[in-house]
């Protein structure tokens, strides 16, 4: 398969510094005050997220193509909560927000494959048993 590489670079104290984040097209700034608070930039957790989002969203347009069906779209927004355990800062959760738009799919199997491609996307299967519990919310429409 293939192999992907990302950078990030920190400079400075943790609350103080500030870091940028690249890789293919991307590079942009993080610093303590977009990662802990609200501020200007990105973080690692909207990166996580992007990612799930994307990785979820192609898992599941495969499983509703097996099908021999073909969907219109498949948007997923993923909200990624960082709070903390005995251990320090850790992602707690990790909820999935999905609608698809696929004429001749029923609920039923829509459902299935939701849940699915929540238990097998390689995004949800890298953080199964670690300490973020993972949720979905899926819905078709149209």
């Amino acid at each position: 398969m293939t192999a992907r590489r990302a950078k990030a670079i920190w400079n400075g104290t943790l609350k103080e510094g500030k870091g940028e984040m690249n890789f293919s097209n991307y590079s942009g700034p993080f610093t303590f005050v977009s990662r802990f608070e609200e501020g200007e930039g990105t973080n690692p957790e909207e990166l996580v997220g992007a990612a799930h989002a994307g990785c979820y969203s192609m898992f599941l347009a495969a499983l509703i193509s097996g099908e021999s069906l073909t969907p219109e779209s498949v948007e997923t927004t993923n909200t990624v909560t960082l709070g903390k355990d005995d251990a320090g800062p850790c992602i707690t959760n990790i909820h999935l927000d999905c609608e698809v738009k696929c004429e001749g799919l029923s609920l039923e199997k829509f459902n299935e494959l939701a849940q699915a491609a929540k238990a097998k996307c390689p995004i949800s299967r890298l953080y199964s048993g670690g300490t973020a519990q993972i949720d979905l919310d899926a819905k078709l429409v149209g």
